[in-house]
């Protein structure tokens, strides 16, 4: 039988020194490999899977994301440990790209145009978009002729109407410097959008949904028959819900009053980014971990106890007033690491979700573990649904539908 063109896709999520992956068979949409090479540049570090066997571990040479690829390229085709034959089988690579700005309104094939269009946005994204594209350009050398495509976390959100969008301050800033909310995880909530279509038995265009992508970044989307109305993150990952270690909403002139104490821009950027969230406030010593809060609100600590009040009450402020802009939904969606196993994290939103007709089971939830559940009441007009996200197969998705739907 001869083989599925783009059959075998390569995902890579490359960060600032690490280079996540996982390799997919199209055919069933399978997962044959994954892992990461982690701590590039120092005593880097590979975690490999095969086939969901155990993990390994072992330390490797791996001075850029290069020589990161180089490594992954040769355990995947390892005679022993390996799924591949030759590297050869690898007929796309599909990349998370974190920012698109406006011009990334979808996938799309990697040139050397897309590839300047990524930098420029990372005056955007400083963190992550060099790294994106540092994982595209070791991917052109190690796979010579191989198509790439870039699928953008921002991309599912440029769906939403101007008046979502543009904040109220100056227009020069949006026209010179494209200051605007733009939203992220998009990659998530489309795939759970979709999940959550084929779970209720509708097509997407006919349902209103609210997905919480919960984890230690978190965000809200309102999707209305199957695009983005509004989101919870702005120009950029910062604002919204209250995070393991971001701060969420604030008063914008809380920046600067710090600034009039002596703090400057790159202490308070740290501060608001890396030190804040549930890590400031649940008293666990710079911990932003919900399950560890979890276990200490369960012991009576107040701190905790009062930053998983802080947290429900954020993410049920916008899941009603998104719930408002869509004129009722169809259901509310959880995911990500806090939403699909964090039996109390859901339980801090859904116990304030009654005014919207949702009311929680309190077996079902504490049943729900990285499964799909309805964990609202049977009488629950707005049911709550777990659906268990998969960014990568989202992409490996959005890079086989791209290339087969071209002329390549």
């Amino acid at each position: 039988m001869p083989q599925k063109k783009y059959d075998k896709i390569l995902i890579i999520n490359s960060g600032s020194s690490s280079l996540k992956f996982m390799l997919f068979s199209m055919r069933d949409e399978t997962m044959l490999a994954k892992g990461m090479v982690e701590r590039i540049g120092s005593k880097a570090n590979l975690v490999y899977t095969r086939n969901n066997e155990s993990k390994t571990d072992q330390l490797v040479t791996a001075e850029n994301h290069g020589k990161a690829l180089a490594v992954v390229c040769k355990m995947l085709s390892d005679k022993e440990r390996g799924v591949v034959q030759s590297l050869s089988e690898v007929q796309a690579i599909g990349h998370r790209v974190v920012h698109g700005g406006e011009e990334f309104k979808s996938s799309v094939l990697i040139t050397e145009d897309v590839k300047d269009s990524i930098k420029t946005c990372s005056d955007l994204a400083p963190l992550h978009n060099p790294a994106n594209l540092d994982g595209i350009i070791a991917c052109e050398t190690v796979f010579p002729g191989t198509p790439n495509v870039g699928v953008f976390d921002t991309a599912f959100h440029q769906s939403m109407p101007k008046h979502a969008y543009m904040y109220a301050i100056p227009m020069q800033y949006y026209e010179n410097y494209g200051v605007r909310k733009y939203g992220f995880h998009g990659t998530s909530h489309k795939f759970v959008a979709h999940a959550a279509a084929a779970y209720l038995q509708k097509p997407l265009q006919e349902l209103n949904l609210i997905t919480c992508h919960m984890g230690n970044g978190a965000s809200i989307a309102a999707i209305q028959k199957g695009v983005v109305l509004d989101t919870t993150m702005g120009l950029t990952p910062l604002p919204g819900l209250i995070m393991g270690t971001r701060c969420g909403d604030i008063d914008p002139a809380l920046i600067f009053f710090l600034a009039r104490k002596g703090h400057s821009i790159d202490e308070i950027d740290e501060a608001l980014n890396s030190q804040s969230g549930l890590k400031a406030i649940n008293g666990l010593n710079h911990n932003g971990d919900m399950r560890d809060t979890v276990h200490a609100a369960e012991q009576g600590k107040a701190a905790a106890i009062n930053a998983i009040n802080m947290f429900g009450h954020r993410a049920a402020l916008y899941i009603g007033g998104y719930y408002t802009l869509l004129g009722g939904a169809d259901a509310i969606i959880f995911t990500g690491g806090i939403g699909e196993n964090s039996a109390a994290g859901r339980q801090s939103i859904i116990s304030r979700l009654a005014a919207i007709g949702c009311n929680l089971d309190e077996q079902r939830n504490q049943a729900c573990f990285g499964v799909e559940a309805v964990i609202s009441s049977e009488d629950s007009k707005t049911p709550a649904i777990v659906i268990p996200t998969n960014e990568e197969l989202m992409i490996a998705r959005e890079t086989y539908s791209l290339l087969v739907n071209s002329a390549l």
